[in-house]
């Protein structure tokens, strides 16, 4: 399903305030006409690198840059934004950006993120998007600890018309995932999605509790969980990187939901965690309603940013 019309302009909204600053940036080194050099470069380089988007990340457009223009690919100002639409799009293969099913139901779906993430939201989202494609879906309360996290779930379960396992507040997560499991085979559900506790990245204890859950669903259903969902917060910039890559260390993330796409986010965040983690962006959330959920579309992304 592809990202176009009212999504693309939800998404220049989000986005509204990365555009503004890039596009800036731009106009005042590719004035029309002018040739591309290493001065050119230089110049761009130093407007690119931003708190969203990164040294790292920025250098590595900079050498795409400089590597097309000498291999004669690009020459003038304005042949830099399309060739850049162009190698951005190419960051996320179709592949990659799908969840993956296997032959033998249930698909295990694993979510993790920080405090505040939005995750159990994106949670909620995610069955009710699921649930639309004529799959039958189990969520799993995991988030045991934080106050009030089973009833919200318990919430977006109904909200989304899908069954939920789940314990008293402050039981083992891992217990829940182990009765999930079990309810999921015997309901021959096609989806588990395992909601667990917000963490922070740096605390790890909690982030070796996240490990349990994994290997406790890992003994109960082969090759689960089969996906690791690690949702991030779209306005919190360059700090994403450092989750995804603890979240990743920790449980082997396969890709991302970016959340909070509705508001004053940093869209290049997205293109950071590609560079620097080498995760896909699998979902966006784009709003508060159950449906704001879409599969992430690189074109309309890269259209959103750049327009």
């Amino acid at each position: 399903m592809a990202l176009f019309g009212k999504t693309l302009e939800k998404l220049k909204s989000g986005l509204a305030k990365s555009r503004k600053k890039i596009n800036e940036s731009l106009k005042t080194v590719l004035t029309f006409g002018r040739q591309i050099d290493e001065d050119l470069l230089d110049e761009l380089e130093e407007k690119l690198i931003s708190d969203d988007i990164g040294v790292e990340t920025t250098l590595g457009i900079i050498e795409d840059l400089r590597a097309a223009w000498k291999e004669k690919d690009i020459s003038a100002a304005e042949e830099i934004v399309p060739y850049l639409k162009r190698r951005l799009i190419e960051y996320w293969p179709h592949r990659d950006r799908q969840l993956h099913f296997v032959e033998t139901p249930p698909t295990v779906i694993m979510i993790a993120g920080v405090n505040g993430c939005g995750k159990t939201t994106s949670v909620g989202k995610l069955a009710r998007y699921l649930s639309d494609q004529g799959k039958q879906v189990v969520l799993a309360a995991c988030d045991t600890f934080r106050a009030a996290a089973v009833e919200q779930l318990s919430i977006w379960s109904e909200r989304a018309g899908v069954q939920i396992v789940k314990h008293r507040q402050g039981s083992d997560p891992g217990a829940v995932a182990y009765d999930a499991c079990e309810a999921a085979v015997a309901r021959q559900a096609d989806v588990l999605l395992i909601d667990t506790a917000g963490r922070l990245h740096t605390q790890q204890n909690l982030m070796r509790e996240l490990t349990k859950i994994r290997n406790v669903v890992g003994r109960k259903i082969e090759g689960a969980p089969h996906e690791v969902i690690l949702v991030l917060d779209a306005t919190t910039g360059q700090n994403a990187v450092n989750q995804a890559k603890m979240f990743t260390e920790a449980v082997d993330v396969t890709g991302i939901m970016l959340a909070k796409l509705d508001g004053t986010a940093k869209g290049g965040i997205v293109i950071a965690i590609r560079n620097q983690v080498n995760l896909p962006v699998k979902f966006v959330g784009l709003g508060e309603k159950p449906e704001d959920i879409e599969p992430f579309d690189p074109e309309t992304f890269v259209e959103a940013l750049f327009s």
